[in-house]
């Protein structure tokens, strides 16, 4: 029996869906989805196997014009997304009609490789609008095959995946056919951490934080975690701190419950905010986090 493998990188604008496609795919909530935009710093991988194919999901940046050397970092991954690829998505939503980035775009129109355009949040469209989009981006992007799709209701998205496989190179699996993702735990913890506080904190503090998960004991029924919260000011540790430590212990609350859900165990979990002045623009701190990749 012949076996199919490759990957498959999933690219767009901030706030189309990203996100929400890949889990919906991998049937866990590997990456963040909240509402704010930028909330993918990293670009994460989510595998779905089957007994004779094995899917490589790339989640990335959404593309931005960089302001700092973070997010440089972050159009890095991005880049990084069009060098393995054996399928592009490139994610679209109703109503929007360009890509922030010309060259990305360009990139895109030209890619010798196959690539699907799902136009995201179909549910939030009539037929007219639907009809006038898929006109625009199959003039924009002729060498695409474009699904309307709503990642959020599921609709379409087991068509998007079969065509996947249909595209998929004869290959061995890259990963054991057990694994769900090429992130470690810790970078877990890390993330549902930040998810928190996307939902919870105003203006610039979700995009000033950074978390790193010290210890991660894992015992049978069991694991004890120990993470720190890195702000850029003394003024955001106490914002994240709030009044009392009512706002940390609301985020250690939520991030508890979740991680209980992913990890099928019981979790302790120890949080403690630090400053760590200006790390964004750091590169040696932008390394130690795993954002620079050069």
């Amino acid at each position: 029996m012949s076996h199919k493998a490759g990957f498959v990188n999933i690219i767009g604008n901030p706030n189309v869906g990203k996100s929400t496609l890949m889990n919906a795919f991998v049937g866990e909530r590997l990456s963040i989805i909240t509402s704010k935009a930028q909330t993918t710093r990293h670009r994460i991988l989510g595998i779905v196997n089957g007994e004779d194919f094995q899917v490589l999901f790339s989640d990335t940046p959404g593309i931005i014009k960089p302001a700092y050397e973070l997010q440089n970092s972050m159009m890095d991954f991005v880049k990084s997304a069009f060098e393995d690829a054996d399928v592009l998505i490139y994610m679209v939503e109703v109503g929007e009609k360009e890509l922030k980035d010309e060259a990305f775009f360009n990139k895109i129109i030209h890619s010798k490789i196959p690539v699907l355009l799902l136009l995201n949040k179909i549910d939030k469209s009539n037929q007219e609008q639907l009809e006038e989009q898929v006109n625009l981006w199959k003039e924009k992007v002729p060498n695409a095959e474009l699904f309307p799709i709503s990642a959020l209701e599921n609709f379409n998205v087991k068509e998007v995946f079969n065509r996947i496989l249909e595209l998929l190179p004869e290959s061995p699996a890259y990963y054991p056919k057990d694994a769900l993702t090429d992130k470690p735990e810790r970078f877990f913890v890390n993330e549902t951490i930040r998810e928190k506080i996307l939902l919870h904190y105003d203006k610039e503090i979700p995009y000033a934080v950074e978390i790193e998960t010290e210890e991660f004991i894992e015992d049978e029924d069991i694991i004890r975690i120990k993470s720190v919260i890195m702000v850029e000011r003394d003024t955001q540790k106490g914002i994240i701190i709030g009044h009392k430590g009512s706002a940390i212990k609301r985020v250690g609350v939520e991030a508890r419950q979740d991680l209980e859900k992913f990890f099928g165990k019981q979790i302790h979990i120890e949080m403690f905010v630090k400053v760590n002045k200006d790390w964004r623009s750091n590169a040696f701190q932008l390394r130690r986090f795993g954002y620079n990749q050069k």
